[in-house]
This record gives C-alpha cells, structure tokens and sequence, in this order.
C-alpha cells in the first residue's frame, strides 16, 4: 500500500532539525500519522548527518498494528511499539521484569479493594471509603500517571480531572495510605508494577543507564493520551543529539493521563509548537458535525485545542437513526455492514467491550476486531469492529456509531453528582472520535431518545425512523 505523500505545510514537519524536541499539534483529518511515518523516514535517511535508530510510539495497540502494516513503506531502522510494549522491552533488557511482575485487570482492582478496606479499618466510617471502586482506580492511575512521590507533593498540586470535586487536601493523606497499601499488598505477591507505574520504572531506570542509547530519535503519535511520566520518560530514552517528536490532538485526548499538562512538565523545553488546521480526511458534512460535537458546552477542549478548517470535498449528510425496537436497531447495523464491506472499509464502533459481544453476532465472519494482531489494515476493505479507544488515529471509508441513546451514553453508573461535567466531557471526546473515524459515510444509530452528547441541529443530519 503505498504511503500518501504529506502536503502543504506538512512537509515543513517532515524537515524539522532532527534533534532537539518538536511539539505537533493537529485536528482530527490533519494527517498526523501520516506525517510522523514521513518524520521517521526523513530521520533515518542515510543522506542525513544525524540519521539514526527510530522509535514510532503509541498509545494504542491497534494504531501500532496498523502502522506497521505500511511494511516496507517503514524503514528497517524503525521500530514500531506502543508505550507498553516499549516498556517492557526495556525493563526486560536491564533484567529487571520478572516473568509475571505486572498487576493486570482483576488481579489489581482485588489489591486495590483490599487497600481501601484496610485502610479504612484505621478511621471512622467515612463516605469516602464507599465511593465506586472506579474513583479510586482513576485516582491512582491519576497520581502514577505523574509520578507523584510523596504524600506533600500530593498535597502541593493542583488536582485535575474526574475526581477532583471531592479529593480536598483533607483526604488526601488517607487516599496516600490506600496507594501505598495497594503498593504492599501487590508486591507480597510479586507483582512490582501496574500498567500505571510502569512508566516511573522506565524513567528511574533510565535515570541510572549510563550506556547508548538504542534510539536516537523518537515519534510519539496520538501523544494526547500518554500519561506525563510516560512523555518525560521517552525524553530520556534519546541521547543529547537525538530529537523527540510529539503529535497529537488534544480534541481526542480519551484517557485521563493528560489533563492540565504542561510541555514543561513533560520534560519538553520546545520554543515552538507546530499547528495544523486542515482537515484532509472528513467529507465537508462529516467534518462540521465534529465541529458541532467540539462546540458543545460539555467538551472541554483546553489552551491547546485546533478548531479544524473544514473539508471542501462533497459527501452526504450523516444519518441520524432512530429505532423503537432496540432488535431492530442492531440488525439495520449488521444490514449496513454487509452491504458495503466487501468494496469499502467498514467499521463498527463502541463505547464498551459489552456493546461489542451485544452487537458482534450481526457482524460477517470475516470483521476483525481492532484490538487483534492480525488485523489485515493493508485491504482496501473489509469490516471491523471495537471500541472508540481501539479506533485512535486510524480511518475507514463508512463508520457506524450504534447505541447512542441517553440511556446509552453518557454513562452514569456508579457516577455521582461532582463528577457529572467531566463523565460529559468524556464521552464526548469519544463521540468525536468516532464521528472523526470516518471519511465519507457516516450512521448514528439509537433506540428511545438520542443521547444529549450529539448536537440538536436537524440541519447536521438527515434523520429518519425506522
């Protein structure tokens, strides 16, 4: 498949000195992927002085896939990884990754309940200790995520994000006590990382690497959603006359890592940050209902948010769907589905792991799941299916976003009161994302009433009932 040339402005990005630390910003369309595999081209031609070994990093594991599925359009001295791959391999090369060392999944929340329960033997009841697992477990990721070392310095930030309303300074020495807890409880089991602190490992251990580096130059793509530690701890990975290349889009941040960050912070000393405006995937009517979504008085985009400039390429209207019979809804999704895959690339995209085993029995065969390893991006079609997080940084021809009722989304489960502006916020992000994915046909799907998070404006759509 060959690789699209990037245009305009973007080859300026291609040309950057190749060291010192670059920070591109762009909207959802803008070619970001596309430009950070031309960086990495660019940085490990042989004609350049400073070429070198080259690290493209992701969050994401189906965006790692799909880059390297470009084959022999990505150099030989690239490397292609998302963070935690990355993680791991150097942790394991400095001998200091047991087999089995990392808390995962069930086996963590488990260490984390018993932290609070512990914990919470100490003090009076309090409504704190019953709050939804969910606070506690974005709490941590929250203070791993910036590598928070004591109990003062906790005190010292400013708390930012989903649960802030009720993290006063007063309870923050107890929620320390629950970290360090958790931190015990895990390491009697010889589990000596989560897939949160990994990244303060990486960054103290390469703190103490005295020898060469393996990479000279570093791409983050879709950098949004790393967490602080894990940019400061890729701004070490690099030597003195290496580079760091950052890109990303904070419309689409969807995980939490990054709120309030600062280039500072994230061990960036950059005195530019390159802004690009222009949508060149999204069809003009795609691309101004993610507009609209990004208006929204719930989406809290920040100091660095890009308002695209919208797409002249023609397309129809989004369809807006509604069902009476929820039945009927996941069938007309199965419908469209195998009507177009076999000539266009068709995804089918998610808020949850659930919505995905409700609604894969009426996909074909042959869709493949985002998240898996053999997805076969180099087809010119086919279906697919997976989360709005699994779907970062990639496109598809016609994209089907099911369940977006109230009922649906935002999700209010286990939610309280504080935290409502910032679960709003978050699943509009993922709303936009979705819309973004796609680049000439899009269909919203829902039963009962349409969720609150898509614009009102009859004029975005073209709604019909079925």
């Amino acid at each position: 498949m060959a690789l699209p040339t990037p245009i305009g402005k973007q080859l300026e990005v291609v040309c950057l000195p190749a060291s010192g630390q670059h920070v591109v910003l762009g909207t959802a369309g803008s070619g970001k992927t596309t430009m950070a595999i031309a960086r990495a081209r660019y940085l490990t031609n042989n004609l350049l002085p400073d070429a070198g070994r080259t690290l493209i990093v992701t969050y994401n594991k189906a965006l790692m896939n799909y880059i390297n599925s470009f084959g022999r359009e990505i150099p030989e001295d690239v490397d292609v990884r998302n963070y935690h791959r990355f993680a791991r391999g150097y942790l394991k090369s400095r001998g200091e990754l047991p087999d089995g060392c990392i808390a995962v999944g069930r086996q963590r929340e488990q260490f984390i309940e018993r932290a609070i329960v512990d914990v919470k033997e100490g003090y009076e009841d309090h409504p704190f200790f019953h709050r939804p697992l969910k606070f506690f477990l974005d709490e941590i990721q929250w203070l791993c995520g910036r590598n928070i070392e004591s109990v003062d310095r906790y005190n010292e930030v400013t708390r930012t994000g989903r649960a802030s309303a009720q993290m006063s300074r007063v309870l923050r020495p107890i929620m320390w006590e629950i970290l360090e807890r958790y931190r015990e409880l895990r390491l009697e089991r010889g589990k000596l990382y989560d897939l949160d602190d990994i990244a303060a490992a990486v960054s103290s251990s390469l703190d103490r690497d005295k020898g060469p580096r393996m990479y000279k130059h570093v791409i983050i793509d879709e950098g949004q959603d790393l967490s602080l530690e894990m940019i400061r701890s890729l701004t070490k990975a690099i030597p003195p006359d290496g580079s760091i290349t950052f890109f990303g889009d904070v419309a689409q941040r969807i995980y939490g890592h990054g709120r309030g960050m600062s280039w500072r912070e994230a061990g960036f000393q950059t005195r530019q940050v390159w802004r690009f405006e222009q949508n060149y995937r999204n069809t003009r009517n795609i691309a101004t209902l993610a507009v609209a979504v990004s208006d929204m008085p719930y989406f809290l985009g920040g100091q660095d948010m890009i308002t695209p400039i919208v797409s002249a390429a023609d397309g129809p209207k989004p369809s807006l769907v509604h069902f009476a019979d929820p039945e009927k809804e996941r069938e007309l999704v199965g419908t469209v589905v195998e009507r177009r895959y076999r000539a266009q690339s068709v995804a089918v995209l998610l808020r949850t792991h659930e919505k995905i085993r409700e609604i894969s029995p009426y996909l074909p065969d042959e869709a493949v799941q985002l998240k898996e390893e053999g997805a076969n991006w180099t087809a010119r079609h086919g279906a697919y299916f997976g989360t709005y997080h699994s779907a970062k940084g990639l496109e598809f021809d016609l994209v089907v976003l099911p369940f977006l009722s109230d009922a649906e989304i935002p999700s209010l489960e286990d939610i309280e009161a504080d935290e409502m502006d910032e679960i709003f916020a978050e699943d509009g992000r993922l709303i936009y994302v979705g819309i973004t994915r796609a680049k000439t046909a899009l269909v919203l799907t829902y039963t009962g009433d349409v969720t609150k998070l898509l614009p009102a404006d009859d004029a975005l759509y073209n709604r019909t009932s079925r």
